[in-house]
């Protein structure tokens, strides 16, 4: 397995690999001499249907002689690539995952503001599913 996720030029039924790169809209890497020569060079622009981008857990199924580079993607575009690669179901238990994560950033100040508030931390506790020591910890 590789660093870099890799664009490929694939026909047949490879075509079901990766993910079209204007699918996942703007990515960096798509602006680059090297990409642009290499796009120019295979004679296809970016949103070729036969253009797919791979992550890097997937290059091992790169079939053998396709056309393909490797390219740098930051942690947002990897993260947007893996999304949409993903089946239906784990997609969504993915954004659901993702919400959790945005909560949980919060959460300590969301307690801190329900306690100055007046609401009692049993209440906190039973509302938020914490621990009702840990909310006691909170409001000291």
């Amino acid at each position: 397995m590789t660093d870099d996720a890799y664009l490929v030029l694939l026909d047949g039924p490879a075509l079901t690999l990766g993910t079209p790169p204007a699918a996942l809209g703007d990515l960096a890497c798509m602006q680059t001499p090297a990409v642009r020569a290499w796009l120019d060079a295979q004679g296809v622009t970016a949103s070729s249907p036969a253009l797919r981008l791979l992550p890097p857990e997937e290059t091992d199924s790169i079939p053998e002689g396709a056309e393909r580079l490797p390219v740098p993607l930051g942690e947002e575009e990897l993260s947007r690539l893996r999304h949409r690669a993903a089946p239906e179901n784990v997609a969504r238990l993915e954004e659901e995952l993702l919400a959790y994560r945005s909560c949980a950033d919060g959460r300590e100040a969301l307690l801190v503001r329900a306690l100055a508030a007046g609401v009692p931390a049993h209440r906190v506790a039973e509302l938020t599913g914490e621990d009702l020591t840990a909310v006691k910890a909170i409001a000291r």
